[in-house]
């Protein structure tokens, strides 16, 4: 058990650096990019988003080579790329070499072999809770990247961010090679649960509730990329605040959302009211950018405004994960979560592109209607989603003899069963309070 905890918690970490790096150019970017020859607003929203382009294109493929390669090998190769692209954006004088380093940033995609290396190395009765540990380090390395990015370009400029990136990069790398054990199953093959398997692709990205949350993701990180290109620029020329400053906004904003969204989400998960939350998180996102459209030059408003859209942002963030994870067939998590991750991908890209485009072709106003406009379409295609069912994904290695599948099903509270008998694993989707785990154990003669 101590094992799993440092390999958890060794991941997490790697996984939070990387995170941290890409995020801190979000708040700090719009700001410190006109430096930059040849920097327009557009090119500087490409140089935004430009990571989710090539994270979108290489995470899947990459999660598959460390099925074949090995999960450390794959791992250390995306830290060093991600590392390099740190050098190359810090060491930029240039919009074009800006963009290039952020593109080889994105490139280190390796988000998917960090999640089959979590299942390699955790057993299946601990990991849910390990891949909680790593969703919560997101949301962390998120928060803290708000903060530290201002701090650091306040000191360092734009090229300071980057070349701390890269420090955290090459930080990582020691992790990896000295902190996060060596899998003691041989790699080779992909857990369901964990990474996505290339023949069930098709029929996932066909499923009309996982393409709904697709589409959630996708206009999710469109919505806030389209923001961070406009609302530095309203704190420090709207406002008056100075960039320097910013940090002390953003930290008192996302403590406030935290404390706020915390009953909301156990109203969620406790009187299983999720769609509604959600259906209302889409909307307070969107009632926020429309506000914030037609009213950005007083302070208090412009701050109630952005507290409201990280309250629903963070919501939304949270529950959308969780939601995939209840509506994806029994065996096809890994498969939904990385397309998911793909759609949440490019729709960063699409969102700093676009959104630079507006900004220099119209207004700072453009950009957050159109960002609006985006989460009203979200909202319409959400209504119609189905309520979720209550369903938690178990993973049993019952051998790859285990012949009683059927009698599984008629166990009181599992609503899908899929034996994988050259994986040896079971896998399931229960409701949990329905659940009777004695007759469970029972037909598949194993605790659970």
């Amino acid at each position: 058990m101590h094992s799993q905890v440092k390999s958890v918690a060794s991941l997490s970490l790697l996984y939070a650096f990387r995170m941290l790096g890409l995020f801190m150019v979000l708040p700090v970017m719009m700001l410190y990019g006109d430096g930059y020859a040849g920097a327009t607003p557009f090119l500087l929203g490409v140089a935004l988003g430009a990571y989710g382009l090539t994270q979108a294109i290489f995470q899947i493929p990459l999660g598959l080579l460390s099925d074949l390669f090995g999960r450390k090998p794959v791992i250390l190769i995306g830290l060093l790329i991600f590392a390099v692209g740190s050098l190359v954006a810090g060491s930029a004088t240039s919009i074009e070499g800006l963009i290039i380093g952020r593109a080889l940033q994105g490139a280190g995609a390796i988000a998917s072999a960090i999640m089959a290396m979590v299942a390699d190395l955790t057993t299946e009765d601990n990991r849910t809770k390990a891949m909680a540990a790593i969703g919560a380090s997101i949301g962390l390395s998120f928060s803290i990247a708000m903060v530290l990015g201002p701090v650091l370009a306040s000191v360092a400029g734009l090229s300071g961010v980057f070349f701390a990136t890269c420090g955290l990069a090459l930080l990582g790398v020691l992790v990896l090679l000295f902190v996060v054990p060596k899998p003691a199953q041989p790699t080779g093959k992909s857990h369901r649960d964990s990474g996505a398997i290339p023949a069930l692709m098709g029929k996932t990205a066909q499923n009309p509730q996982l393409l709904r949350l697709n589409l959630g993701i996708f206009s999710l990180h469109f919505v806030l990329m389209s923001a961070f290109v406009v609302v530095p620029r309203i704190l420090e020329s709207g406002l008056g605040i100075a960039r320097e400053n910013h940090w002390h906004i953003y930290l008192g904003l996302l403590l406030g959302a935290l404390i706020i969204m915390m009953p909301f989400m156990m109203l969620a998960e406790r009187k299983r009211m999720v769609k509604q939350v959600f259906l209302l998180a889409i909307f307070l996102l969107g009632a926020a950018l429309v506000a914030l459209a037609l009213w950005h030059t007083t302070a208090m408003v412009v701050i109630t405004l952005l507290l409201l859209f990280f309250v629903a942002f963070n919501l939304l963030e949270a529950t959308l994960p969780s939601l995939v994870s209840k509506v994806a067939p029994a065996g096809a998590k890994g498969t939904a979560m990385g397309l998911y991750s793909t759609s949440q991908f490019l729709g960063a890209f699409a969102g700093g592109t676009l959104g630079g485009w507006l900004l220099e072709q119209n207004s700072a106003t453009a950009v957050l209607y159109v960002a609006a406009t985006v989460t009203a379409l979200w909202l319409l295609v959400a209504i119609f989603m189905q309520a979720p069912r209550y369903l938690t994904s178990i993973c049993i290695n019952v051998g790859g003899d285990f012949a009683r599948t059927p009698a599984v099903l008629s166990v009181t509270g599992v609503a899908e069963a899929l034996m994988v008998p050259e994986e040896g694993l079971l896998y399931l989707k229960v409701d949990r309070q329905a659940l009777d785990q004695q007759q469970l154990a029972h037909v598949v003669g194993t605790e659970v």
